[in-house]
């Protein structure tokens, strides 16, 4: 029965979320060009939030934990292990009042309805993990802008999804970046668990009933100690926290 069950809300859950996606690709489309960043952002913000609330139809339980009193009017840099697709709405979502931007890969800059047009018009840098120099050039000019406008980066260290939780090794490359062309940003851990669970059996069927938790961490500030023991500090805090 299970089984049946998750076969026909995984199909509800697509039907509704490529409905989505075209909607609010045209709504951003309508923020940006009339509103410009604040209107495009506002469209941005409800889609994430919309897609995090669909979730719901799977039996999707989402627990936010932050205890910690992030500060404001500096950058921000959201570090984050990475397990599914399905792990940034909801973290873009939380997080909105810090203006989030993702460093993502460059693939998804094309073709995606609202996402591709997200990333190539909210701020977030499309990096080409085949070509290290134009990833990092991006990376740095990315770290000046989100120093100049206080803004926030999220950043996923690993580089692609853990299919089965287990954390992959974490490249110091991006952080490394971010935290030179941002020196006055705060480096922030967050750790996810449990949302590979829903993409278990692959992209179809999707699991149901998860229960995805996301952990925000006691923020650092970059500049406070030696980068190799900040990278080092930050891996292992979002590591220990994986179930």
């Amino acid at each position: 029965m299970k089984k049946i069950l998750t076969y026909i809300l995984s199909v509800v859950f697509y039907f509704f979320y490529g409905f989505l996606l075209l909607f609010f690709h045209a709504l951003q489309w309508l923020g940006f060009n009339i509103g410009g960043y604040k209107g495009h952002k506002a469209a941005v913000d409800i889609m994430n939030c919309s897609l995090t609330y669909l979730l719901y139809i799977l039996g999707t339980r989402i627990t936010f934990i932050n205890n910690q009193n992030i500060p404001t009017g500096v950058p921000l840099i959201f570090v984050s292990n990475h397990q599914s697709m399905h792990d940034i709405c909801p973290l873009a979502c939380h997080l909105k009042k810090y203006h989030p931007k993702f460093v993502s890969k460059i693939e998804l800059g094309k073709g995606i309805p609202s996402v591709s047009y997200n990333l190539t018009h909210g701020g977030s840098v499309l990096i080409d993990r085949k070509d290290p120099r134009q990833s990092l050039t991006a990376i740095k000019d990315f770290g000046k802008y989100i120093e100049k406008n206080k803004y926030a980066a999220v950043i996923y260290p690993e580089g692609t999804r853990s299919k089965d939780g287990v954390p992959k090794r974490f490249s110091e490359n991006g952080l490394k970046m971010l935290t030179k062309f941002a020196p006055s940003a705060y480096v922030v851990p967050i750790t996810i668990n449990n949302c590979w669970k829903l993409n278990k059996f692959g992209m179809f069927p999707l699991e149901i009933g998860v229960h995805v938790t996301f952990e925000v961490h006691e923020p650092i500030e970059a500049k406070s100690m030696k980068f190799e023991d900040l990278f080092q500090k930050v891996e292992s805090t979002i590591k220990n926290s994986v179930v």
